[in-house]
């Protein structure tokens, strides 16, 4: 019986093989540097993704509904039929099915997954990205090195690390960015400059360190060190072949996943990608259907893209979202809020390719999964491998120590990092 493209990739995926493509850039891995430091993917699907219409389908039981399966490159494990794409790339990551969390709410939920710590009326932790670029200097990028592209509810902020480490963001990625060219011509915004200066330097007479704290010159000086930068070439789009820009997709996820791409390329530390409307109360399986049509050929893309670039070793991606949804189908053919057993996707940066780690119950009657996997413990893993120490302490603004993750590595997945 002949071989199918799924057998072969599979048969690749276990013998550690892979099938690359000549690159289309050479020089994309090398533009991040001799050292080629680490950065950090996020994609933030916002909402709360049923695992069961995504990453751990139960098809032909009474808590699967209609999602069908498919088998994909990671042998034994299918992931849900709307993902033909992604499950021909999948061997790249690894698949994390039993996730637990205490926070059932989106705010709350969406903090503790972006942060790692539960929510605290007294702190404000940082998130993941801002952690990154906190800890991972990157002096040749003269754009900011922590990426937020699309709308989210709720943002990642910088925390106690202040707000120099908030993401900059793009709401509609693939444009010309908003204030990125002045409004004046050369010799008039000169002498705009000019003359903020002297007012700026009069203020600051006799207030020298208060005026510090504003960030108003650092915020000027990063500003138009931007405006003035090659690299804001990278969050444009339409020097990209017509072909690239129609595989990824034409959605904001899909074009967010091109920009992020190019962000990479140039060194940025730490991108979020959003995908918003997974909050599948009502008609819980058509909505899924639709989020996967923007999902599927640009994670599929982007994971073949970083990997023929030689940029997959150098970029952890993680595909998550504040909680999963619940076995039980209620009378609106929706699914609820479920924070335990719920799924990821991680890999890159040197982390394990190919797992499958935890289950969930095929009947529904059980809550715990098998398995159960913190989400601190897989911030500690992905950190561990971008080089941070996640158990440093940091003293915050008020004099409280803070370490920078409260997990514990996993190491199956740091096995080969």
């Amino acid at each position: 019986m002949p071989l199918s493209r799924r057998d072969v990739l599979q048969l690749a995926a276990a013998l550690g093989l892979s099938f690359r493509l000549p690159s289309l850039d050479l020089r994309a891995a090398e533009r991040r540097g001799g050292e080629r430091p680490k950065s950090l993917l996020v994609m933030w699907l916002a909402g709360g993704p049923s695992q069961l219409e995504t990453w751990d389908p139960h098809p032909g039981g009474k808590i699967g509904g209609p999602t069908k399966g498919i088998d994909t490159t990671i042998r034994g494990a299918q992931i849900a039929a709307d993902y033909p794409k992604l499950a021909e790339q999948i061997h790249r990551l690894s698949i994390v099915r039993s996730l637990v969390s205490k926070e059932g709410d989106h705010e709350r939920g969406a903090y503790f997954v972006k942060t790692g710590y539960r929510p605290d009326p007294t702190l404000l932790h940082p998130a993941l990205g801002a952690i990154v670029t906190h800890e991972v200097p990157a002096p040749t990028v003269e754009i900011p090195t922590f990426v937020a592209l699309g709308e989210d509810a709720f943002q990642s902020r910088g925390g106690y690390l202040g707000n120099r480490f908030d993401p900059y963001r793009v709401y509609e990625p693939g444009g010309n960015g908003e204030n990125l060219q002045a409004s004046a011509e050369p010799d008039r915004q000169q002498r705009r400059l000019q003359a903020l200066g002297v007012v700026s330097s009069a203020f600051q007479r006799g207030r020298t360190k208060r005026v510090a704290e504003t960030l108003h010159q650092h915020t000027i000086d990063a500003a138009l060190k931007m405006m003035d930068s090659k690299q804001l070439e990278a969050f444009k789009l339409e020097h990209e072949p017509a072909a690239v820009r129609a595989a990824y997709g034409d959605s904001r996820f899909g074009r967010g996943c091109l920009v992020a791409r190019r962000l990479l390329e140039q060194g940025v530390r730490a991108i979020e990608i959003t995908q918003n409307g997974f909050d599948t109360h009502a008609d819980n399986f058509t909505g899924h259907t639709l989020r996967a049509g923007y999902i599927d050929p640009a994670l599929s893309s982007l994971l073949t893209d970083l990997a023929d670039r030689d940029l997959l070793q150098s970029t952890i991606v993680l595909v998550i979202g504040e909680f999963g949804r619940s076995p039980t189908i209620n009378a609106a053919s929706g699914r609820d809020h479920w924070p335990t057993g719920f799924s990821c996707l991680v890999g890159g940066g040197g982390l394990v390719a190919g797992l499958v780690i935890g289950e969930t119950d095929p009947t529904g009657e059980k809550k715990d999964p098998v398995d159960p996997i913190e989400v601190p413990d897989l911030y500690a893993t992905i950190l561990k491998s971008l080089g941070i120490d996640f158990a440093r302490e940091l003293i915050t603004p008020i004099g409280r120590p803070m370490k920078l993750c409260q997990g514990r590595p996993i190491e199956r997945l740091l096995a080969q990092a």
